[in-house]
């Protein structure tokens, strides 16, 4: 934990006005929240939502996983109070076992309000990609984190580290960052580095540059799918396949939108192949009069 002393507002904008062109804040005086774990992704987010002139609120989420999880949200309560940040802390229970890292971010934002910002850089992009690629997802997933709740996302994990050793704000280090048990990790520490020496080039880079061409491409797949009404089997069985799929899976995001299979199951009851279809969460697609319909199980 750094212990110097942190720059007065003067000091704080000298040192974050060379990132803050890159970032993507609100407004100045717009009050936000930063999901801050004590790290010095989050811990430079919530300095920089200070140095935009954001009204920020530091809120750490303790998961109860770690003996010393509990006393890290001091560390966060320094750092606030040496930005001039509000603070608050929140816990929630998260038994060890499968599937860990998924259910700790799930009940971790439910314990955040929505819109909250979040600390990810283009290195967390480029791991989002290879994670979502190993999953199979479609363009969606492959267009990683939009910037909306991540402001941080054209800056690098060096960049982050540099402005909290500058700033002299304390930070943790989380040691389940280093567990192999999770696949992000495994991305982090193994696949990216080998990935950097057989294309000698910075692939989080390259892979961060892509997301962000392949997010501009499907906004635009989603602005066109808009004007399809998904409803009209004929209309949709017309539409291009690209198009038509994204329109059902718009008119079926409940709030994740279906997967793959169901999406094709929904687009061959519009095409007459099938007259009813399930698509999960207690719901079917059923056509009658060449209109498509949910009703429930």
């Amino acid at each position: 934990m750094s212990t110097r002393p942190l720059p007065d507002a003067e000091g704080l904008a000298r040192v974050a006005a060379p990132l803050l062109p890159r970032c993507s804040f609100p407004p100045a005086g717009t009050a936000v929240t930063c999901a801050v774990s004590g790290g010095a992704d989050s811990t430079a987010l919530l300095a920089l939502a200070v140095a935009a002139g954001c009204c920020a609120t530091a809120v750490h989420v303790d998961h109860g996983l770690r003996p010393a999880s509990a006393a890290e949200a001091s560390v966060v309560a320094a750092a606030a109070g040496l930005l001039g940040a509000t603070f608050r802390a929140a816990r929630v229970e998260v038994a060890d076992g499968s599937n860990l890292e998924a259910r700790a971010r799930a009940a971790r934002y439910d314990a955040l309000p929505a819109g909250v910002l979040t600390g990810h850089t283009a290195d967390d992009q480029a791991e989002t990609v290879l994670v979502n690629l190993l999953r199979g997802s479609g363009l969606d997933g492959l267009a990683g984190m939009g910037p909306d709740r991540h402001p941080l996302l054209r800056l690098r994990r060096t960049e982050t580290r540099a402005l909290c050793d500058e700033l002299g704000l304390p930070t943790v280090e989380d040691p389940s960052n280093a567990d192999p048990r999770h696949r992000r990790n495994r991305i982090r520490h193994e696949l990216l580095p080998l990935l950097d020496a057989i294309a000698q080039r910075d692939v989080a880079a390259l892979l961060a540059r892509q997301a962000g061409t392949l997010r501009a491409e499907a906004e635009l797949l989603d602005t066109l799918a808009a004007a399809i009404d998904p409803t009209d089997a004929a209309a949709l069985a017309a539409a291009p396949p690209a198009l038509a799929r994204r329109a059902v899976r718009q008119w079926l995001a409940d709030p994740y939108p279906p997967d793959a299979a169901a999406v094709e199951r929904v687009l061959a009851v519009a095409r007459g192949e099938a007259v009813a279809c399930e698509v999960g969460g207690g719901r079917r697609i059923r056509r009658s009069g060449m209109r498509l319909a949910t009703v429930a199980r």
